[in-house]
């Protein structure tokens, strides 16, 4: 179980930040709002159709299920506010990277630093959630690690925007954000302890982590998504957040059907 944590927080924390490279060559770099949709209907449905019903089949009430998952949101929404939570989103969507390059230039390395540390506390947060759906079944760790690698991709474009803005060293900025997403793996073993040994409380866990999920897909994603558009855009946004949902039901899926 150890060694599966490890694996799925590295994906998510390191690998995202490559990936987010890669791909912020490539043509997809142009239409981060397909992204953002993908990552939101990524992190929908990891929360409610997978890490919310198996919480549901604990022997917990459902009264006592939804108000952790209400208390969850209200401790998110204080950490949002408090920037902590979602620090490293402050510089904005991955679709502003240009603008955003000349609005951090006056920033200089203080800017660039503030959202590494942002990453950092966001990764160990994330390592966490990560570790907690681990422990429930193997099949919703890898549900949590999907969605949490297609969110931190366009996050990791913006992130490499800023932090490799005014540098000729491209490389270096990704060597910084995979650094800060290492945390990732930190959150992941400190999960692995501290949730390991409270067993009976896993199911609240998982619905903290499912308020998490939601939170950030309802209030940070799809807001970015609310501009106005044409009739045809928003059905296209519409499909991309449902290839997101489908891809982490999908992902379940081959790894061993349900969760149980």
């Amino acid at each position: 179980m150890l060694i599966q944590i490890v694996a799925g927080t590295l994906l998510a924390g390191v690998a995202s930040v490559w990936l987010a490279w890669v791909l912020s060559k490539s043509f997809l770099s142009r239409y981060p709002q397909h992204m953002l949709s993908l990552a939101a209907g990524a992190l929908l449905a990891t929360a409610f159709i997978n890490l919310m019903p198996e919480a549901f089949e604990s022997e917990y009430s459902v009264h006592s299920l939804f108000l952790i998952f209400f208390a969850g949101l209200l401790v998110v929404i204080v950490l949002d506010k408090a920037e902590v939570w979602h620090h490293a989103h402050e510089h904005g969507q991955a679709g502003e990277q240009c603008g955003h390059q000349h609005a951090h230039h006056a920033h200089g390395p203080t800017g660039s630093w503030s959202v590494l540390f942002g990453d950092g506390v966001h990764a160990f947060a994330d390592g966490i959630l990560i570790a907690s759906a681990f422990l429930a079944d193997w099949k919703l760790g890898v549900a949590a690690t999907f969605a949490v690698l297609l969110h931190e991709v366009p996050h990791h474009m913006g992130d490499l925007a800023v932090v490799g803005s005014g540098s000729n060293q491209p490389r270096k900025a990704v060597l910084k954000v995979s650094l800060a997403g290492s945390m990732t793996v930190v959150g992941g073993l400190v999960g692995y302890l501290i949730v390991g040994q409270l067993g009976e409380w896993l199911p609240l866990f998982l619905v903290f982590a499912a308020s998490s999920f939601a939170y950030v897909a309802l209030a940070d994603l799809i807001p970015q998504l609310n501009k106005p558009m044409g009739l045809r855009q928003t059905i296209v946004q519409m499909v991309w957040l449902l290839v997101g949902s489908l891809l982490v039901t999908a992902a379940v899926a081959v790894v061993g059907g349900h969760a149980h």
